[in-house]
């Protein structure tokens, strides 16, 4: 895998993909940033929700559960001192669908979990990676 990081101006970078595409990035206001787009340490953790929300979609969909839409929400606290990596980070999956089964999604989130998700074990090195979940029964 590899990933190009170009230098666009202040604290704004513009990363190319091996795939091809781009992300631009910036520091916030008060180092300089033009909020030109995510934090770093905010698409770290965006990167970590899809990469856990995808295995959860795939194992489900395995499982032949009828989902129609997946959401997860992740928060995260920091270290106060630098580095400051991640400390904790929550998962919440809101999943919909159509008698869903609360074992199999359950079943889904922890395989991402223990298993899957490369993103979710590098960060569980320093941080404290918990998860829950709610299924909405669609109508």
């Amino acid at each position: 895998m590899k990933v190009r990081v170009n230098w666009l101006k202040n604290t704004a970078f513009e990363a190319e993909t091996e795939s091809g595409h781009k992300i631009i990035m910036d520091g916030s206001p008060d180092v300089g940033g033009e909020n030109r787009g995510p934090r770093p340490m905010e698409t770290v953790l965006a990167g970590t929700g899809a990469c856990s929300a995808i295995d959860v979609m795939l194992i489900l969909k395995k499982a032949r559960q009828a989902v129609s839409d997946c959401v997860v929400d992740v928060i995260a606290g920091r270290a106060e001192t630098d580095p400051k990596v991640f400390t904790r980070i929550h998962f919440h999956y809101v999943v919909t669908g159509t008698a869903l089964d609360a074992a199999k999604v359950g079943r889904a989130i922890q395989l991402s979990a223990d298993v899957y998700c490369s993103a979710s074990a590098m960060l569980a090195k320093t941080a404290l990676v918990t998860h829950d979940f709610e299924i909405i029964e669609e109508t």
